[in-house]
């Protein structure tokens, strides 16, 4: 599998993302769904921007891990948020994660009305092998 950066300028470096990613020679593609702050017994989080994002990135890393495929081939990150005011300020948890992976992926931030009961982020995902 081949995974390729295209980025025009070098502004997104600092912001963890990539203008857009090809990959060519795939064995397979996981399409997760929204990742937010659920325990593993069905209930929502009620704590923190911060406390809920890094519950996020670790039921996403789970769900990645249990299909096989590793966070590092991570092609698209969408993050919905009720406020991007709150994750402004813990955006360097979600930069660390990003590299410690190494990914280079294509994103897209939305500041939503809502989302499902009390969350206050979400993380989609498209991986592949």
């Amino acid at each position: 599998m081949e995974i390729r950066s295209i980025n025009p300028w070098k502004w997104q470096e600092e912001r963890s993302y990539s203008q857009a990613v090809e990959v060519k020679n795939v064995e397979g593609t996981l399409y997760c769904s929204g990742q937010a702050a659920i325990d593993a017994d069905g209930k929502s989080s009620t704590a923190d921007m911060e406390s809920q994002l890094i519950q996020a990135l670790q039921n996403l890393e789970q769900v990645i891990s249990e299909a096989g495929y590793e966070c590092k081939n991570i092609v698209r990150l969408n993050v919905y948020t009720t406020s991007t005011a709150e994750l402004w300020p813990r955006f360097s948890i979600f930069q660390d994660w990003i590299a410690k992976y190494e990914v280079k992926q294509a994103v897209t931030l939305l500041e939503v009305k809502s989302l499902f009961e009390t969350l206050k982020v979400e993380l989609e995902a498209t991986v592949v092998k």
